[in-house]
């Protein structure tokens, strides 16, 4: 996806009147685990725990702005994305409905519901959540807002834009970045090629979740029956067209990883940074870890993208086990 600098600079005057820009480190411990060095971009540090929030307040901020005459939008979530509508809805006083599948994120639920916004479970995946998150607003004369869109990336790109400032000294060689439906990834992509920069992209999804990746080295869109894997932020079986042309564009390649080894990238960051990565969060550092640098003065960075993760479930982790997809 293209973006240009103007709508760049724009995005993040809207960002920052609620967003600060968050940190980007070098963790020694992590660096040696990694064998390699290795920037952490944390945004798991935004006001909701994750980097959709950016992208909520962008697509908000148009709303307003064009179609004033919408009272209120309807999206479908795993949890960070529907915070994202949450928080920046409630900036733009617009009611904010959100679909979740059965058996989705209890404590992401609640930090919905405390934010303002109205969540109904509905389904067993994602996107059978979002089929019927389109039906409702249809039937309440409501804004459906889609799980990708130009606004939600330029939202997010206000990340990218940081975090290629604060290394333009120490260019990045490769970024790892999680895929759900691809708002990340394009933004990289997009900010990346504005800045004439040469980094690799890297595109990290489940192996029990990997439309996206079928997708990339078919060349179009490619589903999948089930997105069964606890990595909730990625299970995607229906990739959007758009997303994964321009991760096709973009990307040098898209790689999966187990479960286990999520699980494990968890227990890392929380060793080594004592930061808490939700399994999304911590996706992108498995992919990281699955490839070997090219020598210890590779610089490589990675996208904590949240920190929303079930109590419950981190505990599961930490104890030195996998969770089981719900």
């Amino acid at each position: 996806m293209h973006i240009a600098a103007d709508e760049l600079d724009l995005a993040i005057q809207i960002v920052r009147r609620h967003v600060p820009a968050t940190p980007q480190y070098r963790w020694t411990m992590l660096e040696e685990v990694a064998g390699s060095r290795v920037t952490v971009k944390h945004e798991n540090h935004t006001p909701v725990g994750a980097f959709k929030v950016r992208g909520g307040l962008v697509y908000f901020d148009r709303l307003v702005r064009e179609r004033p005459e919408v009272t209120g939008v309807v999206s479908a979530t795993r949890g960070n994305h529907g915070q994202s509508l949450a928080f920046a809805g409630r900036v733009a006083q617009r009611s904010v409905t959100i679909f979740v599948p059965h058996g989705n994120s209890v404590e992401k639920n609640a930090a919905m519901r405390a934010l303002g916004a109205t969540v109904i479970e509905h389904g067993d995946d994602f996107q059978a959540a979002r089929e019927a998150s389109v039906e409702y607003a249809a039937e309440h004369g409501l804004e459906p807002v889609p799980p990708f869109h130009r606004d939600l990336v330029l939202g997010v790109a206000t990340y990218a834009k940081e975090l290629f400032d604060a290394t333009a000294d120490d260019p990045i060689d490769t970024i790892y970045v999680p895929i759900g439906m691809g708002s990340g990834a394009n933004a990289i992509i997009g900010v990346r090629d504005l800045l004439g920069l040469s980094t690799e992209v890297v595109g990290v999804v489940s192996d029990r979740a990997d439309a996206t990746k079928r997708s990339f080295e078919a060349g179009e869109v490619r589903t999948t029956p089930s997105a069964d894997t606890f990595v909730d932020g990625v299970a995607t079986r229906s990739p959007d067209p758009e997303s994964i042309a321009g991760i096709i564009g973009g990307a040098a390649r898209v790689i999966s990883v187990s479960d286990d080894a999520v699980a494990e990238a968890m227990r890392i960051v929380f060793r080594t940074t004592h930061n808490v990565a939700e399994s999304a969060g911590a996706i992108a550092l498995a992919g990281l870890l699955s490839e070997s640098p090219a020598g210890r003065e590779a610089h490589r960075a990675f996208v904590l993208c949240g920190g929303n993760v079930d109590s419950d479930q981190f505990a599961t982790v930490l104890a030195g086990e996998t969770p089981v997809a719900k």
